[in-house]
Formats: structure tokens, C-alpha cells, sequence
């Protein structure tokens, strides 16, 4: 089997004496791989499906920066971005190395950013030959034989899920560990086989990375309509729709998930998708549904018939978080080269687990600003470990787990480019309508497909509309192809007194929750909260 193997050896991240180095291999020959050493099973039409054992989501408690003096003062640090020495890192790399002696690992020659001006090299080595391919899917191939066997990467992850941490000589709270050293130029991660730790550690190095070139760093999806220069941005955590919304037959997708916003417009960090797949519609999201059945794609911890090999996207027996990995080549109206204009609509995205919040509304800079760095949504059940229902939660720049620096440097970031491109602000909640959780219903996709479509073509841009009482939003009173009833939250509750509680009960979680930044915000930004 000829192998594109870099002439960076190894040798370069203290690997020593392994039994065999698998280099750039095929998707066919990773699926191979995978299952002579029985790491999945191969379902009807071609998807490898794969267990990640304990751990089906993230483990953020369990990931750490390496505090050193090149990075240190740049960091957020605190409860989401937890410190660790240099000497227990470097421990846990020797450990790694001794470990993997007389083993076979899978080395992916990578980027990470499709725009090459910012883009990053990078380096995925694994134990396991399906989370080559999970790397192989989520970033960007190199197919120029001569550009792997010359490929420098300037971040390296070393995964070896079968390596425990013991929990109290790492300070870890399970066998997990995430480490990421910006001094080293590498993150380590073991103890947990969830794939996804692999993509978000490399969104965490470009978040740190590219704002400091002036590139907005975003935990977002996008698309274009007509033209490169009709993009939305849809920011949101997992369960809020980001992946599905921008998967619209009607536009291109340009990516489902992490994207930069430079001086010359958009593109996506990332080569495939990573896609929650728990009770997937064919009808609703119908390229996704497709994805999942196609050679190439990943299940993680999808149900299937072990007789007939026929997968079922509604069992959530293993997790609420099943996951479809998969090459962005598997969406027939992608861009794939991964680079389009500036936006003209950024819309934020909440599943809002009180049913309070408007099903879209329009926002003024000062409210995109203030609900920006508050991100307010529910997580949702799988996404990480704990997690069974969903609960109310905040997570600053809509993805704070992934965000070393300082939120305000990307609130900054944020408006000055909305600012500088006159860029229309939405908020759209996904969640719960007619009642909170438990007593309303979860919105339409369908409707919500419409309001999107609606605001994206200009259809809203002089409708009629009324001012929120609690969140100050401008709210449509009529959108093609929707009730006009459910466009007000508080008339879709059959008690509107108990409406009137839980809106205030939640504008009070805003303030105490954005208390943290309000030496930062000015004047303006402070008197966009929701009034309690």
C-alpha cells in the first residue's frame, strides 16, 4: 500500500519504537482498518457505525490549557478554560508515548481554514482507525501527494482513547483528559472514544489563533442564496438548529458549524460535518438524512439491526447525541471550496427551554451585542456528559467552551464587522412554544424553515411589527406561511399570567448571568436586557 508520509517524522512529537504508522490512508482503507480490528460495523448502503462507550458527548470538565508564559495572560481563564502545569502535561505526553510503543497509530496530514491565508496545518495521529477517518471527514484533505509528503504541521493532536488519566494525580473528574498546550503546539486526548473532542480542541487553537489576525472566530453554520455575497450566519449550540437551517435546498452551504469572518468575507474552518441525527426527518432535513446513509459517513452511536444492518435514527438507546460525521462533499449544494463573501444577515439561534422568547425577532446592535456575549439556550440532552433533559443555560459568544480568550474580544469583533457591513441581526428560538418544557410543544421546523427563508429574502423588511415588553425586540406581526398567533409566545399560553412569571424569572437569569461583563459593556449594550 503506498503511503503519502510526510518527511516530518514522527520522531518530531516524541513517538519512539511503534510497531507500524498507517499515513493518510483512504477512506477505504481506513474502513478496513476498522474493522479488522473490530472498531465498527459497516450498515446497509455503506456507513461505518461506531460506539464511543461511557462518554457520548463532550467532557468539559475534564479539558485543560497549559498555563505558560506565552498564552497565559491571554486567556480566559476560570471554570471553562481550567489551568494545568507544563509538568503534568509533559507527564501525560511521556505517558502517551510509552504507551503507544509496539503499537500501530493513523497519522491524517490536515487543514484547518479554507481560506489559505488562514488557514492551519495540522496533524491528527489515533489509536483507532475510525477516528482517522472522523479527522478525515471534519477537516480539510490534501490531495497533492507532493503537499503530504512535505506537510509542517503547526498543531498536532495525539488521541488515544484506551489511555486512562488516573483522577487524582490529573485532577481530572473521570478517566477523560483534554490537554492543549499552545506553548507545544499540540493537544493530547484520551480516556474518551466521542470523536468530536478531536474537531472542538482544533476550534479552540483557531479561536485563540485568528482574532488575533483580526479574524472573527465563530461557532457558527452559513450559506448563500443567489450569489456569494447573499450570506447568512446562523450562531447557536448543539440542539438549536444550526446545522439543520443552514442545510436549505434553496441555498449553498458553505459549512455546519465553524467559520471565520475576515476583512474579505466568510469561510469555514472545517472540510465535512458533524451532524445530531436523533429522530432525523427525511422530509425535514432531507440532505442530512441522506448523508447518513452514504459510503464515507460515520454513526456514532446510531442504533442498528445487527441482522439486517439497517440503521434507526429514532432509537436513542445509547444517547440522545447520536452523531453523523461526514465529508461536506455528501451535501449536493455545498461549496466546497469553503469561501464566500459578507454576511448579510447574522441570525442567533436559542431552544429556549421556557417558551418565553419570540420564534424571530430583529435585533438593534446593542442587543446583538448584549445577547451575543450572553448566548443564551438550553442544552440540550447527550451533548455532554450529565445532561438528560434540557436545562436553561448561558454560554458567552454562543459557544464558550470553545473560547480561550476573553468574550469581549469577540463581542468586539462582532460588531465592528456588523457595524462596517450594515449586516441585519435576527433571533430566532427553536425551542419550546405554548409552555415551557414538559407543557408547550418544541416550534415547527417547518415554520421556522419559513420565517428564515422569510427574513433572508427580505420579506420582513417592511412588514408591521411591535416591541417586546421583556426583551425590547422588534417582533413581526405577520410572516408568510406562518400563524400569525404563534408569532406572540405569551398568546400561544393557555395561562398568560404564568407566561408573565416565567418571562421575568428569565430576564433575571439574564442579569445575573451578564452581571460578569458589565464593566465592559457600554451604556447603550447595558439598556438592551430584558426588563424583569
Amino acid at each position: 500500500m503506498e503511503e503519502y508520509r510526510s518527511s516530518y517524522g514522527l520522531d518530531n512529537h516524541g513517538f519512539s519504537n511503534l510497531e507500524r504508522e498507517f499515513w493518510n490512508l483512504s477512506t477505504p482503507a481506513l474502513y478496513e482498518q476498522a474493522i479488522r480490528h473490530h472498531e465498527g460495523v459497516i450498515a446497509h448502503l455503506g456507513p461505518l457505525v461506531c460506539r464511543t462507550g461511557d462518554h457520548t458527548g463532550r467532557s468539559p470538565n475534564d479539558k485543560f490549557i497549559v498555563r505558560e508564559p506565552g498564552s497565559e495572560n491571554d486567556i480566559w481563564w476560570g471554570p471553562i478554560n481550567r489551568d494545568c502545569t507544563e509538568e503534568n502535561f509533559e507527564r501525560m505526553h511521556r505517558r502517551m508515548m510509552q504507551y503507544l510503543e509496539n503499537k500501530s497509530v493513523f497519522v491524517q496530514d490536515l487543514y484547518a481554514g479554507a481560506d489559505p491565508r488562514y488557514r492551519l496545518p495540522i496533524r491528527v495521529i489515533t489509536e483507532y482507525a475510525w477516528h482517522s477517518m472522523f479527522a478525515r471527514n471534519m477537516f480539510l484533505r490534501i490531495f497533492d501527494p507532493d503537499a503530504l509528503r512535505s506537510h509542517v504541521p503547526e498543531f498536532t493532536v495525539i488521541d488515544v482513547p484506551s489511555l486512562f488519566a488516573d483522577k487524582e494525580e490529573f485532577a481530572t473528574t473521570s478517566g477523560a483528559f483534554i490537554y492543549l498546550s499552545f506553548k507545544h503546539k499540540m493537544v493530547l486526548i484520551g480516556g474518551t472514544q466521542y470523536a468530536g473532542e478531536i474537531k472542538k480542541s482544533i476550534f479552540t487553537v483557531m479561536n485563540y489563533l485568528r482574532p488575533k489576525q483580526g479574524v472573527m472566530a465563530m461557532h457558527c453554520s452559513a450559506n448563500y442564496g443567489k450569489d456569494r455575497d447573499d450570506v447568512a450566519l446562523f450562531f447557536g449550540l448543539s440542539g438549536t438548529g444550526k446545522t439543520t437551517l443552514s442545510a436549505d435546498t434553496t441555498r449553498t452551504l458553505i459549512g455546519d458549524d465553524e467559520h471565520g469572518w475576515s476583512d474579505d468575507g466568510v469561510f469555514n474552518f472545517e472540510g465535512g460535518c458533524y451532524a445530531k441525527v436523533i429522530r432525523l426527518s427525511p422530509t425535514g432535513e432531507p440532505e442530512i438524512w441522506e448523508a447518513t446513509r452514504r459510503f464515507g459517513t460515520l454513526l456514532e452511536n446510531v442504533a442498528i439491526d445487527a441482522q439486517r444492518r439497517r440503521i434507526d435514527l429514532n432509537d436513542d438507546t445509547y444517547t440522545e447525541n447520536t452523531r453523523a460525521a461526514y465529508p461536506i462533499t455528501h451535501i449536493p449544494n455545498a461549496d466546497y471550496g469553503g469561501v464566500a463573501g459578507q454576511p448579510k444577515h447574522v441570525i442567533f439561534l436559542t431552544a429556549d427551554a421556557f417558551g418565553v422568547m419570540p420564534p424571530i425577532a430583529k435585533l438593534n446592535p446593542a442587543q446583538a451585542q448584549y445577547h451575543f456575549l450572553a448566548g443564551y439556550t438550553a442544552k440540550v440532552a447527550g451533548t455532554e456528559q450529565g445532561v438528560t433533559e434540557p436545562t436553561a443555560t448561558f454560554s458567552t459568544c454562543f459557544g464558550a467552551p470553545f473560547m480561550p480568550l476573553h468574550p469581549t474580544v469577540y463581542a468586539k469583533l462582532l460588531a465592528d464587522k456588523v457595524e462596517k457591513n450594515n449586516v441585519q441581526l435576527w433571533m430566532i428560538n427553536t425551542g419550546w412554544t405554548g409552555g415551557p418544557y414538559g407543557l408547550g410543544s418544541r416550534m415547527s421546523l417547518a415554520y421556522t424553515r419559513a420565517m428564515v427563508r422569510a427574513a433572508q429574502e427580505g420579506k420582513l423588511n417592511d412588514v408591521e411589527t411591535r416591541i417586546d415588553p421583556v426583551f425590547g425586540f422588534e417582533i413581526p406581526l405577520h410572516v408568510p406561511g406562518v400563524p400569525d398567533e404563534i408569532l406572540d409566545p405569551r398568546s400561544t399560553w393557555a395561562d398568560r399570567a404564568a407566561y408573565d412569571v416565567k418571562a421575568s424569572d428569565l430576564a433575571k437569569r439574564f442579569h445575573k448571568y451578564m452581571a460578569q461583563f458589565e464593566s465592559e459593556m457600554s451604556e447603550e449594550v447595558k439598556a438592551a436586557a430584558p426588563k424583569a
